[in-house]
């Protein structure tokens, strides 16, 4: 792994938590109808044990997002992870967040090109 990626991907997270704390702080200070909670369920392109074990913990250190399971792989199934996420009005919404997260992690922890290469 590329140190420079993966300190790419630490600057990235920093932001996305800086974005979702004042997220959150809005809501606890101007309560509204904002917050619309859902669990969701997230198939992963990750692999790794390394790969899956950043995607969980970047999506549990992110305010409004934690991860609260993960499936294994199993035959032709992808591993799985189920997110809860407070602002989930738009589920394929926060999907695409997610995915775009994912994105990161498999360029951080597999290089430039990662797409359609196994692990």
């Amino acid at each position: 792994m590329n140190p420079l990626r993966v300190l790419g991907y630490a600057v990235w997270l920093t932001g996305e938590i800086v974005k979702g704390a004042l997220d959150v702080a809005k809501d606890a200070v101007l309560p509204g109808v904002d917050m619309q909670p859902a669990i969701l369920e997230l198939p992963l392109r990750c692999s790794t044990d390394l790969e899956i074990s950043v995607m969980a913990s970047s999506i549990t250190i992110t305010p409004g997002t934690i991860t609260v399971g993960i499936a294994s792989a199993a035959g032709t199934t992808p591993p799985t992870l189920f997110v809860h996420a407070i602002y989930a009005s738009d589920p394929e919404e926060i999907r695409t967040g997610l995915r775009h997260m994912e994105d990161r992690v498999l360029r951080t922890t597999r290089g430039p090109g990662w797409e359609g290469r196994l692990s």
